[in-house]
């Protein structure tokens, strides 16, 4: 424990203790946001199509939705990095695939030739998942005979939060974290934090490590510093 010659509360120094997420179905929130995705996922089985892509920006829930229907449909889940190990074939016959992060994972050609051939065994008689930030045509994928096939794949979007997501998403991270904050201080954070759903992670553990470090619970004064904080860091990470 630090601190106390300037005034201040003494400083408890964290732990960097991971936070139990909760995955289930359940735990999803659904908004407008990404209200098509989590409607095509709870129609399993009845799929429009034998592969499908997830697209959302970092922390929009495409693990989430993913881990959740993985369960219950058995589905195996291959590192975007190692389908070049995977046997296509006996991937998809032995039930639903997912890859996921696939825009961020991949390295060129020998990615995208593996690639092929997975989603080729999913058109034979399978279910595969593909998620990444971006749409397949931002991947610069080589070849044309892959870009053609994840064109013609179902497609559905995940988006940043509406306000009342947002909230819900807020009570969650907390609740996870096992933290009983005031609803008048969510509604102090709203306005002010960054508005998407990698923000309010980042919110939400910065500020359970500040109610840590200065022995309090988390009160609107402790986020407004800590909103400064990453307004700051953010602008920092920017200019370099």
């Amino acid at each position: 424990m630090t601190g106390g010659e300037d005034g201040r509360p003494p400083r408890q120094l964290p732990l960097a203790l991971p936070a139990e997420a909760a995955f289930g179905r359940e735990d999803f929130l659904v908004g407008p946001s990404n209200a098509e995705a989590a409607e095509l996922f709870d129609r399993w089985p009845r799929w429009p199509a034998p592969v499908v892509l997830l697209i959302g920006p970092a922390g929009s829930g495409k693990s989430h939705l993913i881990a959740a229907w993985a369960g219950p449909a058995g589905a195996r889940l291959i590192p975007a990095g190692g389908i070049a190990a995977v046997d296509p074939v006996e991937a998809i016959a032995a039930g639903p695939v997912a890859v996921e992060d696939l825009d961020r994972h991949r390295t060129a050609r020998a990615d995208d030739v593996a690639l092929f051939h997975l989603v080729n065994a999913a058109l034979g008689g399978g279910r595969l998942v593909l998620s990444a930030r971006t749409p397949p045509e931002a991947w610069g994928i080589g070849l044309p005979d892959l870009a053609s096939r994840l064109r013609a794949a179902a497609r559905v979007s995940l988006g940043e939060p509406d306000d009342e997501l947002l909230r819900r998403v807020l009570v969650k991270l907390f609740a996870d974290r096992q933290l009983a904050v005031d609803p008048s201080v969510i509604a102090y954070a709203l306005p002010r934090m960054e508005r998407s759903f990698s923000g309010a992670n980042a919110l939400v553990d910065r500020l359970d490590r500040e109610g840590l470090a200065r022995h309090r619970p988390i009160t609107r004064a402790i986020v407004a510093d800590v909103i400064a904080e990453l307004a700051g860091e953010a602008g920092g990470e920017a200019g370099r």
